[in-house]
């Protein structure tokens, strides 16, 4: 379903018709790009969609819908700089009527009666994808009908997701669930049907919005399960390092085949054994990471922490790219490549991060 070609991912960014994505992007069959799993795993930027979207001529205005999704992802990122391991809890205020910490087995077995759901959470498992729309209705399902607290269903859908961002993941959850904004989302079965193609009635959802607030949790969702995740890290098998060359590390936020590419490096891609125990995933994530690395020449897996990587290149300068969960890295760090470089920190909110932005760039011109 991903193509994990470098070549052909180009091909795709190139494809993008961005006003047609703005008209159509919350529907299920819409233009949606499906260039997540390439942004998340690091191996294209934002800054460098946008840039092939001006590069065709198009104006901002034209183009606000596509490119403030771009930016959404650049937020998330700046909020987990700024506030680390806070992201993992309620970040603005306690996530309201919370009845459990589990997931409803339903939802794990893609069982809840409703067939654009269900249907949806069946591709996840089996393709690791999700459209973003359907990602909304799977979480306020979670959060605000069987009224699970977020965390936990949240490392569900990520473990599955071949663009697992924890960042984008985790505050999207808290969105719904009303901890990183001022109200809960809710979606009834009118809306479903409306956005996802089908015709269904009589199911839980099918009921008037102002009914979500006084609703029981349905009988479909009350059984409740304990999710164990497990990842499958790569066999372990010795590197050869250049100790005269620096080496480059890659990691899972991290799979830029350009990155360094005009210079003679030996090229690392770690799995961490403690970060996947933090951020499990699963074995199509772990086989989707392995495919792309094949686009970065000279590439050689390493499993061990970053401290054994360090033993292992001797001298070798070590080179790394920014990020939240690599804060132990040591060596040379480089910046990631941001669609708003001059936009940093942390805002309360995603409207103030774009305004933020658009001022910045009015100072530029």
């Amino acid at each position: 379903m991903f193509t994990t070609d470098y070549n052909q991912i180009i091909a795709l960014i190139q494809n993008i018709d961005p006003i047609e994505y703005g008209k159509t992007r919350n529907y299920l069959n819409g233009a949606v790009t499906k260039l997540s799993p390439y942004i998340s795993r690091g191996v294209i930027s934002t800054k460098q969609v946008a840039k092939v979207i001006f590069d065709k001529g198009y104006k901002p205005f034209e183009v606000e819908s596509f490119l403030k999704e771009l930016a959404w992802r650049d937020y998330f990122q700046q909020v987990w700089i700024a506030k680390q391991t806070e992201i993992d809890k309620d970040l603005k205020q306690v996530q309201p009527i919370v009845q459990n910490n589990e997931i409803s087995t339903a939802i794990i077995s893609a069982n809840t009666g409703i067939q654009a759901i269900d249907n949806a959470l069946e591709d996840l498992f089996c393709n690791g994808y999700m459209h973003n729309h359907m990602r909304m209705y799977v979480a306020s399902l979670c959060c605000n009908v069987a009224k699970s607290h977020w965390f936990n269903p949240a490392k569900w859908m990520y473990y599955y997701l071949l663009d697992a961002d924890w960042a984008s993941n985790a505050l999207s959850w808290q969105w719904v669930a009303g901890s990183f904004s001022n109200k809960k989302y809710v979606a009834n079965q009118e809306n479903i049907n409306k956005y996802c193609n089908t015709n269904q009635s009589k199911t839980f959802l099918d009921i008037p919005y102002e009914m979500f607030e006084k609703i029981d949790i349905p009988t479909e969702l009350k059984d409740l399960s304990n999710i164990h995740f497990k990842t499958n890290l790569p066999d372990k098998t010795a590197i050869k390092i250049n100790e005269e060359l620096p080496t480059c590390v890659y990691n899972f936020y991290n799979l830029d085949p350009m990155w360094m590419n005009s210079q003679e490096c030996n090229r690392v891609l770690i799995f961490e054994p403690s970060f996947y125990k933090i951020y499990p995933a699963c074995n199509n994530t772990i086989n989707f990471i392995m495919q792309l690395s094949k686009n970065i020449l000279g590439i050689q897996i390493f499993v061990g922490e970053f401290d054994e990587l360090v033993n292992a290149a001797g001298k070798s300068e070590i080179h790394f790219k920014e990020h939240p969960t690599n804060k132990h890295y040591k060596g040379v760090l480089h910046n990631r490549h941001w669609m708003f470089e001059n936009v940093k920190g942390y805002y309360p909110s995603f409207f103030s991060f774009w305004k933020a932005a658009l001022n910045a760039q009015k100072k530029m011109k």
